[in-house]
């Protein structure tokens, strides 16, 4: 059985054959089938907590580098994506800020194309600090 694309292309027909193994008493062969669907949804959960850091950060780049075009919905996505974030962490504790940390400039490179793209202008933005990224209000009544 080729675990590795087989949990790469559905989780769940992963777990059935992981059942089918063990109900045939394959236990080896499970436990191979279990430990590759743990590494595939990790690196799903990564993902998704990598796409929401990139969210993050175009919206505060673009709150940054445009006052004028503030808007509710920027506000918006900036806390829903600091609750996505905070939801991936909790649901999966092994992505810690640390994980964060480890993507964090190539997050901020994603972002800060994408922001200019979206705005049609250059951004004079460099980076951002975690501060800026998961403390800081962005709302339209702080000045």
């Amino acid at each position: 059985m080729n675990w590795q694309t087989l949990s790469a292309n559905s989780p769940y027909k992963t777990a059935v054959a992981i059942k089918e193994e063990m109900e045939r008493g394959h236990f080896l062969e499970a436990a191979t089938g279990i430990e590759e669907l743990i590494e595939a949804l990790s690196r799903s959960e990564k993902r998704a907590l990598k796409s929401q850091l990139v969210r993050l950060m175009l919206h505060i780049v673009k709150w940054k580098s445009q006052p004028e075009q503030r808007s509710w919905s920027w506000a918006a996505s900036i806390k829903d994506a600091r609750e996505e974030i905070a939801d991936i962490q909790e649901e999966t504790p092994s992505l810690n800020d640390a994980v964060i940390e480890s993507f964090w400039d190539k997050a901020f490179a994603m972002a800060k194309r994408d922001a200019q793209a979206e705005m049609g202008k250059k951004s004079d933005i460099q980076a951002l600090s975690w501060k800026e990224t998961f403390e800081e209000d962005y709302d339209l009544e702080t000045p």
